[in-house]
């Protein structure tokens, strides 16, 4: 421990070091142009970028909770990512959470410790004043501590811990203040498109739902039952944490909408033998079978903008003939199956011709395997999907499937994609203007036939930021 201490020390006086050296240039560049940092629009949103890492101050997780942990993020200027000057007097200042509607706190005054979000009080934990630093940026100085906020360890990766130590006026304790928005300016939250049905629920008469038909919003798992049931049309709102078990069938022509934090634990929905269904903005998580199952010739199924974690099987399993399905605008965090696609290689007589699915913009983060595994559905569609630590592997083309990989952003996934998996024969599988970081090249071959719709394929390289910002639950309005 006490030789840890000594190497965090050194590496402080070094900074601070470094610093002296080069605080004449730091003057003369505030003589010639004053730094003006300082000076806050209140009514503004701003998103806080650290000068050594060029990330984004950041509530990890979209965290509402008191202690959600503050981190840093390739800049999305998502929600989580926006925070507004609450002015406190004397020059102090809370930074509230777009998103959450929370402040950034300190616990205590240790050095290293991580801030948090808390619920707005007037401790003053929670105030914070901007010392200016060259080139513009700020240092934030917490009231109760007197120490600054800074990236630990000089961090330049998503996730590095926001904590606070002594100010010495390093590159990780300064933070470029980006203006999105005031007054009447609503800076928007995400980067477009995030909403819109493409993809092969478009196809064999397009995908509605619940049309116009009326508004139910359920809070309890027995209201939530039998409304999925009801034969009627019917758009449905959940609202709050619905605790429930099993698989909570879904009938036909169903909008199934979460509004802001609405969450299903324990239990999941399947989808048997129905049509035109659409579940968008919802968060699963602890689920005892498949998140969300669909199966026995169900078609026109839209499952867009969710979340899904820490559940016992698929989290969108899609099987025995079931067609015309897109899956987009989801993340995937703290899971291991994410997504099969034909469960049997056994059920070639009622999978052939169908399983014709969409995946684009979904974000499979660390999630193991099943991103997607593919049986006999072809063409299958991948696009501008984003792949981040996926350590098992992300796309399987096996059974005579043919699949298309285009246009993904692919970073610490050691197999991308391949062909055969298990013992599983290969499929077909075309590989086009993809993106990798610190990622293998994955295995290809074969053709796949033609894509019978429209779409806009974003540049890959942009993937990341794209799916990042826009990806999961809480994302969109609806």
């Amino acid at each position: 421990m006490l030789a840890s201490v000594t190497r965090r020390l050194t590496r402080r006086l070094a900074v601070l070091a470094a610093t002296a050296v080069a605080l004449p240039a730091a003057v003369v560049a505030v003589a010639v142009s004053p730094a003006s940092a300082a000076t806050v629009d209140t009514s503004a949103q701003y998103v806080f970028v650290n000068r050594n890492s060029g990330k984004a101050m950041d509530l990890w997780n979209w965290s509402t909770a008191d202690g959600g942990e503050i981190r840093q993020f390739t800049r999305t200027d998502g929600n989580n990512q926006q925070f507004q000057f609450v002015d406190v007097g004397n020059g102090y200042y809370q930074l509230r959470n777009r998103h959450s509607g929370k402040v950034v706190a300190v616990p205590n005054s240790n050095d290293g410790v991580q801030v948090t979000q808390v619920t707005a009080s007037s401790d003053t934990k929670q105030h914070w004043r901007l010392a200016d630093s060259a080139n513009g940026d700020v240092r934030f100085v917490n009231r109760h501590s007197s120490k600054a906020l800074e990236v630990w360890q000089w961090s330049t990766a998503d996730g590095g811990v926001v904590s606070q130590y002594a100010d010495l006026d390093g590159a990780n304790q300064r933070w470029q203040l980006i203006r999105l928005g005031g007054g009447g300016t609503t800076p928007p939250p995400n980067p477009a498109p995030q909403t819109g049905l493409v993809g092969w629920a478009t196809q064999n008469g397009g995908t509605t739902g619940g049309g116009s038909a009326g508004t139910t919003t359920v809070t309890s798992a027995s209201a939530l039952t039998s409304a999925l049931n009801s034969s009627s049309a019917a758009v449905i709102r959940v609202s709050g944490t619905i605790n429930c078990s099993g698989m909570l069938r879904v009938r036909s022509n169903k909008t199934i909408l979460g509004n802001a934090g609405a969450t299903i634990v324990g239990c999941g929905f399947t989808i048997n033998g129905d049509r035109n269904v659409i579940i968008r903005n919802l968060t699963f998580r602890n689920w005892g079978d498949d998140a969300i199952n669909i199966e026995q010739s169900a078609t026109n199924i839209w499952v867009d903008h969710n979340t899904f974690s820490s559940g016992y099987d698929g989290a969108v399993d899609i099987k025995r003939g079931s067609d015309f399905i897109t899956v987009s605008w989801n993340r995937i965090f703290s899971h291991d199956k994410a997504m099969l696609l034909g469960h049997s290689d056994s059920n070639g007589s009622q999978d052939t011709g169908k399983l014709r699915v969409t995946y684009h913009h979904n974000w499979f983060d660390g999630s193991n395997q099943r991103n997607p595994r593919v049986r006999f559905g072809n063409p299958v569609h991948v696009y501008n999907n984003f792949y981040s630590n996926v350590r098992g592997y992300g796309v399987a083309s096996t059974m005579n499937a043919g699949v298309l990989v285009e246009g993904n952003y692919f970073e610490n996934t050691p197999d991308p994609f391949h062909r055969g998996e298990g013992d599983s024969g290969p499929g077909s599988l075309v590989a086009r203007n993809n993106h990798f970081v610190n990622s293998g090249s994955g295995q290809s071959g074969g053709s796949v036939a033609g894509i019978p719709y429209g779409y806009t394929l974003d540049g890959a390289s942009s993937v990341k930021s794209i799916v990042t910002g826009g990806a999961g639950a809480g994302r969109i309005s609806v």
